[in-house]
């Protein structure tokens, strides 16, 4: 009888466990994978450089990585002890009217980066041309079959929509394909778990994904899903015979409400800290510039290329969430914050608007606005639309704004002059190389406000903290130093103009 447990080769040879789990690993490894997303870049173009800073939050990311290729399911008792955690494999499913196909590929690119982002791996993608989606199944029961045979050809376990879907679209679907079936929605939402840090980003996240929740409970059979009691309670045995009253399903609901309110007064109990620090900036007369863009666009680079702040770079759609402010210093030594701002993508879920409101508050309460762009995307014209919607929905219009075509270090002569068609006054800058970065400094530099008050004073030699003062908030017209004290000519803010009331010369 022939020993079945342990394979050998044709000379004898035993075969190592770990070669066969690795050997069959490599096999499935041959799967077609969808196109590239065009919302990620190669590494290789990716260049980690001194004025990024310290980059200590990015190996921390990097500590945990799933290990793709290896199955979770036994064949042979000896693979137990080599088994690992699978990726997820996806197919994407779109659909598009007449005459928007190239924008719909654009729009499927930007969901398999966001698929990869959040850790699966991309088998293939499909796209349908009618002219609205199916109200049952989102592509129709036709395209439904045919999406359940790709499924099954590739070995998926999860189709994505490229779209918000229905919970009655949702689960029709996965009667027919037979897998699990999501929306671009709850991926963007699941990147957004994975990458938030702070206290008020955690409980921004958790309220955006319980509002998505909410009304996609399912239950699970009868004792779940329904209610009892009168003639339907116990049998119909009427009165007496009531049945469980409130179900699993009801009391989920109601524990989501609960945790709902206790998140917003949450959030809001984040907002004083907040306001304090902007009102002390306000009150100093310092000058705010806002850094928002699409994301992955390049905008935390252009912050460390800016002030070596430090702030986390990767190449990966969302991966910094939380505001970071840094201050920096004009030439002619004026004090200004530059705030790096969470990124915006098309169809961004309205409950992620709502939850990260009081993020988004940056860019409506500063006083400069640095649009990055990102120069090597297929539709740059898309993304500044995208941005400037959220901008105008957080109160932004009116801002004066500097348009920055990032990563031009990897843009043509050509594509150039169609992203100035785009925007005759943008600048170009590349954070990687350095290119066009004094440009945009200047050009920020000469977009902030000027102090409101000019005055001529004489300082005391005593009261040297009112001169350091008129250093670090105002802006030094002219310096003297006289018998008296220190002569200054300078724009000043209100508060300091109050300050310095006493030592004014007249005129």
């Amino acid at each position: 009888m022939t020993d079945t447990t342990t394979p050998r080769s044709t000379d004898e040879t035993p075969v190592d466990p770990v070669d066969r789990v690795l050997s069959r690993a490599d096999a499935r490894s041959g799967v077609r994978v969808f196109g590239a997303a065009q919302a990620l870049q190669d590494e290789a173009t990716i260049g980690r450089t001194d004025t990024d800073g310290e980059q200590w939050d990015r190996e921390e990311r990097a500590a945990l990585r799933r290990v793709p290729g290896l199955s979770t399911e036994l064949e042979d008792v000896t693979e137990v002890e080599y088994r690992q955690l699978r990726l997820e494999n996806v197919v994407l499913v779109g659909v598009h009217p007449q005459g928007e196909q190239e924008d719909a590929e654009n729009s499927l690119r930007e969901l398999a980066a966001l698929a990869e982002t959040a850790g699966a791996v991309v088998l293939d993608g499909v796209l349908q041309r009618r002219p609205h989606p199916d109200p049952a199944t989102y592509v129709g029961r036709g395209k439904a079959e045919e999406l359940r045979d790709i499924v099954a050809a590739v070995g998926a376990d999860t189709v994505i929509a490229d779209t918000e879907l229905a919970p009655s679209q949702r689960r029709a679907l996965e009667d027919v394909v037979k897998v699990k079936v999501i929306d671009r929605t709850t991926v963007i939402l699941d990147i957004f778990s994975q990458h938030a840090k702070s206290r008020e980003g955690k409980a921004q996240v958790e309220l955006a994904q319980l509002e998505y929740l909410l009304p996609r409970l399912r239950g699970w059979g009868d004792s779940m899903s329904r209610q009892a009691g009168g003639q339907v309670g116990a049998g119909g045995a009427g009165m007496g015979s009531r049945g469980p009253g409130e179900t699993k399903i009801e009391l989920d609901r109601r524990r989501i409400r609960t945790r709902m309110a206790q998140l917003r007064r949450q959030i809001r109990d984040f907002a004083p800290a907040r306001d304090a620090k902007r009102a002390e900036r306000k009150r100093h007369t310092i000058p705010s510039v806002a850094i928002a863009g699409y994301t992955n666009a390049g905008k935390s680079s252009l912050l460390n290329r800016l002030t070596s702040a430090g702030v986390l770079v990767e190449n990966a759609l969302f991966a910094t969430l939380d505001a970071t402010v840094r201050r920096s210093e004009t030439t002619d030594g004026r004090i200004y914050t530059l705030t790096d701002t969470v990124g915006f993508v098309r169809n961004l879920p309205h409950q992620l608007v709502e939850a990260f409101r009081s993020t988004l508050e940056e860019v409506g309460g500063s006083d400069v606005i640095v649009h990055v762009v990102d120069g090597s995307h297929p539709d740059p014209a898309a993304q500044l639309a995208t941005v400037r919607d959220v901008i105008g929905d957080v109160g932004g219009r009116d801002i004066p704004e500097i348009v920055v075509f990032n990563k031009a270090d990897l843009v043509d002569e050509d594509t150039r002059l169609v992203l100035r068609g785009l925007e005759p006054k943008a600048l170009f800058a590349s954070s990687r190389t350095g290119e066009g970065i004094d440009a945009l400094r200047a050009a920020v530099e000469a977009a902030l406000p000027l102090p409101a008050v000019e005055l001529d004073v004489l300082v005391p030699y005593d009261r040297g903290e009112l001169v350091s003062a008129i250093h670090e908030q105002g802006m030094i017209l002219s310096q003297a130093h006289e018998e008296g004290g220190t002569a200054v000519h300078a724009r000043v803010g209100e508060h300091l103009a109050a300050r310095l009331a006493p030592f004014v010369r007249p005129n």
